[in-house]
């Protein structure tokens, strides 16, 4: 299988829809895909993810303590959802935070389904324009961050300028929308299954979190477009023959629910052994920031309900909001309260 987006028979009408670029190596083969994924990887490994946990732990505590003072019903995605992995990401990356309007508004259009190509083509270049700034500022006033590793390999000539921003948006697209789609729609999900919900409250196992985690990853499945590949050769399966050339898409969100891999797997089960999902993918390119989502998920929810026991929804379940319209699943809003 090739993930080449510029292959005959990748399964995009005509190549892409104006927002393949900017998702940079994950579109391509080895070894160009493993040289430029290897650029990027030591951030993300588990032990420099967990040095990061108290720090992340730290922006969870002021969050929530900022919700708490509101008077009235709370959007979660807005106040605590969104900003949470907006922040970390930043941090990580060498980002301002306080240029998160533009980089969320133009990840929004890239993950729309709805959105043209021209208007994603738009959102692309507003993004790598605003990366090219960041890179060139990094080159005169380094720091220790991703980006300023970034911008040493383009002054070493490791690394070509155009790419070292498509990376980067790849990094920031992903690096907060994913996430914060998982938080507002695990959310949600907990507190439609107050059996379940009730288990994460009352046990203090850190180990019972761990497995909450991997389950709501199982049981939602966010990324609802599907893995997407082309057939480089011949390839037979379940007594059907996939032809080389021919466009193959991957719905792991089904796989997620196949009841040979995960027994009654349409019910939330926050004390199953989900560890085998495919929600981050599977082999050379599944997820590189699935160790930080899976510590940034574990934090989140752990203490949103050990702050908030009496976090409930404001609004009935057919008023909230949900992105049908989006390749990344979950809320556009969550009005909660306590």
């Amino acid at each position: 299988m090739s993930a080449d987006i510029t292959r005959p028979g990748y399964p995009i009408p005509g190549g892409g829809d104006g927002a393949g670029s900017a998702f940079s190596f994950i579109l391509m083969d080895d070894p160009e895909h493993a040289r430029l994924r290897r650029m990027v990887t030591a951030p993300f490994m588990v032990k420099r993810v967990e040095a990061m946990r108290p720090a992340v732990q730290n922006i969870v505590d002021d969050l929530l303590g900022d919700m708490l003072k509101a008077d009235g019903p709370v959007d979660l995605v807005e106040a605590f959802a969104l900003p949470m992995p907006s922040l970390v990401i930043c941090r990580l990356l060498g980002v301002p935070y306080s240029d998160h309007d533009l980089f969320q508004s133009n990840s929004k259009i890239l993950i729309n389904r709805e959105a043209s190509a021209d208007q994603k083509r738009q959102a692309v270049q507003a993004l790598v324009e605003y990366l090219h700034g960041l890179l060139r500022l990094k080159s005169a006033e380094p720091a220790e961050d991703v980006f300023t590793d970034l911008a040493r390999r383009v002054q070493a000539g490791d690394l070509g300028n155009d790419d070292a921003a498509m990376m980067g948006v790849l990094l920031l697209v992903a690096g907060h929308e994913t996430t914060a789609n998982m938080i507002a729609l695990g959310t949600l999900a907990l507190l439609e299954h107050p059996d379940q919900l009730q288990r994460l409250r009352e046990d203090n196992d850190p180990a019972l979190v761990t497995s909450a985690v991997e389950e709501l990853l199982r049981y939602l499945t966010i990324v609802h477009d599907g893995r997407k590949r082309v057939a480089l050769e011949d390839i037979e399966i379940a007594d059907e023959t996939i032809r080389a050339g021919e466009g193959v898409i991957m719905a792991t969100d089904l796989g997620n629910r196949d009841p040979d891999a995960f027994p009654d797997p349409n019910t939330l089960d926050l004390g199953r052994d989900a560890r085998h999902h495919v929600a981050f993918g599977f082999g050379v390119h599944q997820c590189l920031g699935q160790p930080l989502a899976r510590m940034e998920l574990q934090v989140a929810y752990s203490t949103l309900f050990r702050r908030i026991p009496g976090l409930k929804l404001a609004v009935p379940l057919d008023e909230v909001p949900f992105k049908h319209d989006g390749s990344v699943y979950g809320v556009y809003e969550l009005p909660v309260t306590w």
